[in-house]
């Protein structure tokens, strides 16, 4: 395996190591790896996350805000820098229950960059990523555009 392609503008690796508060590191949401558009993140097993008490399942919210930030990445690492964007749309289509007490992994790619959109894409998986949890695709607005 080769170590991912260094982005000349924005290392997600050094973001995520950098932080020191907000709702992903409540969540405990981390990173993993990346590549020139695509980013993958984590998030642990909780049992403050857990949404169905009866079956300890995660609740939806954590895992829609961790491919919320996979995608939001994805972007940064596709435009090369950390610029300003806003989730314009985002659609989740929940597969299946994430498995109890296994770590959720996000994978969210920016495959498209245009004038004032981003168009992104991606997979929420507990371990296998052909039974994945969620897929999602969506827009960011390119906020620097209008300035």
């Amino acid at each position: 395996m080769t170590a991912p392609a260094p982005s000349p503008g924005f290392d997600p690796a050094r973001f995520f190591s950098a932080r020191i508060g907000g709702h992903g590191t409540r969540l405990g949401i981390g990173y993993q790896a990346h590549g020139a558009d695509w980013c993958e993140l984590l998030l642990p097993f909780r049992p403050n996350l857990i949404g169905d008490p009866a079956r300890g399942v995660l609740a939806s919210g954590p895992i829609l805000t961790l491919m919320d930030m996979a995608t939001s990445v994805g972007v940064w690492l596709k435009r090369g820098a950390f610029l300003p964007h806003a989730t314009l749309d985002l659609r989740i289509d929940y597969l299946r229950p994430a498995t109890p007490e296994r770590t959720v992994v996000g994978r969210g790619e920016c495959y498209r960059v245009a004038r004032q959109v981003a168009f992104v894409r991606g997979i929420a998986h507990d371990g296998d990523p052909d039974d994945p949890v969620a897929h999602v695709a969506g827009t960011f607005m390119l906020l620097d555009s209008f300035a």
